[in-house]
């Protein structure tokens, strides 16, 4: 027993992954067990999105106290829209509308970083106020659209090998990429480095600004890149369609065990505590709970995740 829990301290990540299979369980009791299968692997389709966000803005909080992305619901409705303009329905047009999307969240993420850079404000004033004018343009340009999703697009958004999301797949292979980015490579180390002392990183040598702005511009990316394919996966572009990621993308990257002081990151985290919040609110749907309970449980549940994980003592 002390072993597990030895490795359990020693990795934070684990008890994201801990909550979302008794999250689950529970559901598959609550049920009878039926359906538990299918529950998964709707959990790790929408998971898929929660992780892509996830994983830029775990990047972000990274950097220090502070630091977030709070223009990423803007930034995934605008990408959407522009990514099925772009695409026009037309399937020869999907790698044009990808690029068009990752285009526009990284002139997202380039603008929140000149703000706080410029402007000297702090991040979660930049990116807050980004939002609203990112919003203002995504009602303007989106508002009516009923642009579908070229149906080849809409169909590799949905794919399943096995019972498996083929997203899901692409998504693992992604964050491991992004595992190796930060603990192998030079940004990545000076993304921690900053994060844990910013004065001790620049007289290290460090170049501050230069990763800083890759580290926003990134999430902005990724974020453009979650408005298309969430585009693709539900058929069609909504300026509402990023709403939910904002709260979401942060809660995956605490629960998951990084750190909110900076410094400290868990890639793999990002997947539990994605699956977890899906799992979550599936079981509390299931159960047949209100709207405001929901709200409510999930707050408490969060919180409790957290505290056992080690809350910010065991996270650094």
């Amino acid at each position: 027993m002390s072993v597990v829990l030895d490795f359990a301290r020693a990795r934070p990540w684990v008890w994201s992954f801990f909550g979302a299979a008794v999250v689950w369980l529970a559901a598959i009791a609550f049920t009878g067990g039926y359906g538990g299968g299918g529950m998964l692997t709707a959990a790790l389709s929408l998971a898929v999105f929660m992780v892509v966000v996830g994983v830029g803005q775990m990047f972000v909080i990274t950097l220090g106290p502070g630091n977030v992305d709070l223009s990423l619901p803007a930034n995934i409705g605008l990408a959407s829209a522009v990514a099925m303009k772009t695409m026009g329905g037309d399937d020869r047009l999907v790698l044009l509308g990808l690029a068009a999307a990752l285009g526009c969240g990284l002139a997202v993420g380039v603008a929140n970083y000149l703000l706080i850079w410029a402007l000297r404000i702090p991040p979660i004033i930049a990116t807050l106020s980004a939002s609203f004018i990112i919003q203002s343009i995504d009602i303007s340009y989106g508002r009516g659209l009923q642009i579908k999703p070229p149906p080849g697009f809409a169909a590799f958004t949905n794919l399943q090998l096995a019972g498996v999301p083929l997203l899901a797949v692409l998504t693992v292979l992604f964050t491991i990429a992004a595992h190796v980015a930060l603990h192998r490579t030079i940004w990545g180390r000076s993304v921690q480095a900053i994060g844990q002392n910013i004065r001790a990183a620049r007289l290290a040598a460090i170049r501050v600004e230069p990763v800083r702005f890759a580290t926003y511009a990134l999430c902005g990316a990724l974020g453009g890149l979650n408005g298309a394919l969430l585009a693709g996966y539900f058929r069609g572009a909504n300026v509402d369609i990023g709403n939910e990621y904002l709260l979401a993308s942060i809660a995956v990257v605490v629960i998951g065990g990084t750190s909110v002081s900076g410094g400290k990151a868990n890639v793999p985290g990002v997947w539990g505590g994605a699956l977890f919040l899906v799992l979550l609110l599936t079981m509390l749907n299931t159960f047949g709970v209100s709207a405001g309970v929901r709200f409510l449980l999930t707050g408490l549940i969060i919180v409790a995740v957290i505290t056992a994980a080690g809350g910010e003592a065991r996270g650094r």
